[in-house]
């Protein structure tokens, strides 16, 4: 909750996460690929980027940035042509959205689902 005089929470959490359907398998399998799609993400999401690590698992990946803000993920499953994507950020300039948008469009998702969760705290 909110006090009268407050304009904007003490902690502010925004997060964006789903699942995407379909999508293209060999963006999925090319770790290089996640990572550059990680890094553009952070910055269409006005994000500022400390590190990104990526782990082949099989044939898929699994691709974490860590962000001053928070953190952007991306775990795939070729074979079955999904993945899911974790974009949250504590940060009031940033816009999990537009990253979220963006991995959708970069890895081909012919479906996703998306959902918000609003993080912030006035204690």
């Amino acid at each position: 909750m909110m006090g009268i005089n407050q304009e904007v929470p003490k902690v502010i959490g925004k997060q964006v996460y789903g699942s995407l359907y379909d999508c293209d398998e060999e963006v999925l399998k090319d770790v290089e690929k996640l990572k550059n799609i990680v890094i553009n993400a952070a910055k269409i999401g006005n994000m500022t980027l400390l590190d990104v690590k990526a782990w082949k698992i099989g044939e898929g990946a699994s691709v974490v940035a860590i962000v001053l803000e928070s953190h952007i993920t991306i775990h795939t499953w070729p074979e079955y042509k999904f993945a899911t994507v974790d974009v949250y950020s504590c940060g009031a300039k940033s816009d999990p959205k537009k990253a979220f948008a963006y991995i959708v469009k970069e890895l081909g998702a012919k479906r996703y689902t998306m959902n918000e969760a609003d993080r912030s705290s006035d204690f």
